[in-house]
C-alpha cells in the first residue's frame, strides 16, 4: 500500500483496515516520454558493453510517477480518496518514445475504527 500525501493506493481489490464506501469509477493517467539526444547516445554507447542502462531506469521511474501523479489527479477530480486494483502498463510509441499507463478503480474508502 502506497499513501501519497492521504491518497491510498493499492494493487489489490481492498484496503486493509479501510471500508469502501462507494465506486467513483475507472481512472488513468498516461506519460509519453522520450530520451534527449544525450541521453540516447549515452545510453546506445553503454547498451553496447551491457548491464544497466541507467539513463533509460531513471526515465521509467519519472514516468512512472508522472502517470501515477496524474491517476491521483483523475481520481480527485471524480471525488475518490483512494485507487485500489492499481496497475501499470507500458508501450513503445516509436524507436525512442516510450508511453506508460497507470490505471485502477477509484473509490471512497473510510478507515474502520
Amino acid at each position: 500500500m502506497v499513501s501519497m500525501d492521504e491518497f491510498i493506493i493499492v494493487s489489490s481489490n481492498y484496503i486493509p483496515g479501510y471500508e469502501i464506501l462507494e465506486t467513483k469509477g475507472f481512472v488513468y493517467g498516461l506519460t509519453v516520454r522520450s530520451r534527449g539526444v544525450g541521453g540516447q547516445v549515452g545510453a546506445g554507447i553503454r547498451s553496447m558493453f551491457g548491464g544497466e542502462i541507467k539513463e533509460y531506469v531513471q526515465m521509467m521511474e519519472q514516468s512512472r510517477n508522472e502517470a501515477i501523479e496524474r491517476m491521483i489527479q483523475h481520481a480527485e477530480q471524480m471525488g475518490a480518496n483512494a485507487v485500489i486494483s492499481t496497475r501499470y502498463d507500458s508501450n513503445d510509441v516509436a524507436n525512442v518514445m516510450q508511453e506508460i499507463l497507470a490505471y485502477g478503480t477509484a473509490v471512497v474508502a473510510q478507515k474502520v475504527e
